[in-house]
């Protein structure tokens, strides 16, 4: 199991990296992570969600998500709290004081999951959530060492030597810890680091003195990071600046306070002529941009009202009678139709409000949530592959010129009168080679074919394994996890 002394420390990268090493190594590994707490979402083949770390993980193991592979995911929504997704489904929503009371309900059934995703496998590499030094959270934990003691599993410890403290981190971990959690700790790992690697011999020595914990290596900084989907938004701002080159096309897309599955955004990144501007709040969307992209929500009602407060509205229709593109993703569909309505307080107090007008289009927010994995055409005839998840159901006169066709001939999304703005509630339709050139080219006619986007994510997996192979005793990790 690979805990973390922090958030956003690697953990999520670092297993995909295992996963990848130890299946190149010709072992069956599988991925996973008992608590998962992201808008991120990816969708298995039996229509379950599970978080996007965990699809990359599985990917980099040569094996298809799997709704056991994350057996529980918060989604946080609004002032309801979090949706609870429990073995793929969702079983309601939860305020974090609620949910507290509710972890030793779920332990059997992440029990249940760790056991199914281990049936048949060499190796099942597990990631914690957040930190084991929360120890105030420690009571009914199911996301750490709650986790690893119930099950069983050895434990590696990751620190972050980039934002400093690392020494302190460790040892601190340590200190809080119990004597069964300490001794659970086979090793730790030194992650992100940047430099002459000996320069941080005697910190490592320092760190295994105070704690009596071996080294299992120094990762450097990996450069390819920014090539892999990512599942914190924290990370947002960093990844999406795209190729960055003289006469760029520009997409614009303002930060969502719920932003969510913004790794549709990555594709468009990968392409070497495309800068991604992420405008956070208190900006305005810049007047350059050719596209203003509005991404998924996990609750549209309120980023409307955030979106408003920023403006954002004025700069959009500003944007679209100077003859600029508008593209709306799942809540950015949405948002994009002349109204909005939750009467049953779905994703938050119950309302309605006024969209952005743009689409002839209004969404009822409420049934069953659509979750599946789909593929068809865009009216362009490109062929697209995707999945659905949302909840709610767009209905108006644009919908007759939909923007993609799905199995069956079933209509998704809808395009303007005037063509200029477009909207589908299928997330992942950029990782399409065929579709994203073509989308492009309508901005740039005669640009280059561009990336390979899937092939790309499979190299940088494969180069993420080599670096970790060189930098990472792996034979000492495997014998620690027996």
């Amino acid at each position: 199991m690979v805990q973390g002394t922090g958030s956003d420390v690697g953990k999520s990268l670092l297993v995909a990296g295992l996963c990848r090493l130890f299946t190149r190594r010709g072992l069956s590994v599988a991925p996973f992570k008992p608590q998962n707490m992201s808008n991120n979402a990816a969708v298995t083949p039996t229509g379950g969600e599970i978080g996007r770390a965990q699809a990359l993980q599985a990917m980099a193991a040569g094996l298809e998500p799997d709704v056991h592979m994350n057996p529980v995911l918060l989604k946080p929504q609004s002032d309801i709290g979090a949706q609870v997704v429990v073995q793929g489904r969702v079983t309601g929503n939860a305020q974090a004081r609620d949910f507290h009371a509710l972890k030793p309900k779920l332990l059997d059934a992440v029990l249940e999951s760790f056991h199914n995703i281990g049936e048949g496998r060499d190796l099942v590499l597990v990631e914690g959530a957040g930190s084991p030094a929360e120890v105030n959270l420690r009571a009914g934990d199911i996301a750490n060492m709650g986790f690893a003691e119930a099950a069983g599993v050895p434990v590696v410890l990751v620190a972050d030597i980039d934002r400093g403290g690392v020494i302190a981190s460790l040892v601190g971990t340590h200190a809080v810890l119990t004597e069964t959690e300490r001794a659970r700790v086979a090793g730790y790992v030194v992650n992100k680091f940047r430099g002459d690697a000996s320069l941080f011999d005697d910190g490592l020595a320092i760190i295994t003195e105070r704690t009596g914990w071996p080294a299992f290596g120094l990762v450097p900084h990996f450069e390819g990071a920014h090539r892999l989907p990512a599942e914190d938004a924290m990370s947002l701002d960093a990844r999406h600046h795209g190729g960055g080159a003289e006469g760029a096309i520009k997409i614009a897309v303002p930060r969502l306070s719920r932003i969510a599955n913004f790794d549709d955004l990555d594709p468009l990144a990968a392409e070497p002529d495309v800068t991604i501007e992420i405008v956070e709040a208190g900006r305005a969307l810049p007047g350059d941009a050719d596209v203003v992209l509005l991404p998924g929500s996990k609750s549209t009602l309120a980023d409307l009202r955030h979106l408003r407060g920023q403006g954002w509205d004025i700069d959009i229709a500003a944007h679209h009678r100077r003859g600029g593109m508008v593209v709306g993703l799942c809540g950015g569909y949405q948002m994009l139709g002349r109204r909005v309505a939750d009467p049953g307080g779905i994703e938050g107090p119950p309302g309605a409000t006024e969209g952005l007008g743009l689409l002839d289009v209004e969404t009822v927010i409420g049934g069953d949530k659509s979750l599946l994995a789909v593929e068809g055409r865009a009216a362009t005839g490109e062929a697209v592959v995707g999945y659905e998840m949302h909840m709610g159901v767009t209905t108006g006169p644009d919908t007759a010129r939909p923007w993609l066709t799905l199995e069956a001939g079933r209509p998704d999304g809808a395009i303007s009168a005037d063509g200029q703005v477009m909207a589908t509630y299928v997330h992942g339709l950029f990782a399409a080679d065929g579709f994203r050139h073509a989308f492009l080219t309508q901005l740039r006619a005669g640009r280059a074919e561009g990336a390979a986007y899937q092939a790309g994510v499979e190299q940088a997996l494969d180069d993420l394994a080599v670096h970790l192979e060189r930098c990472l005793d792996a034979d000492a990790l495997l014998a620690a996890a027996g």
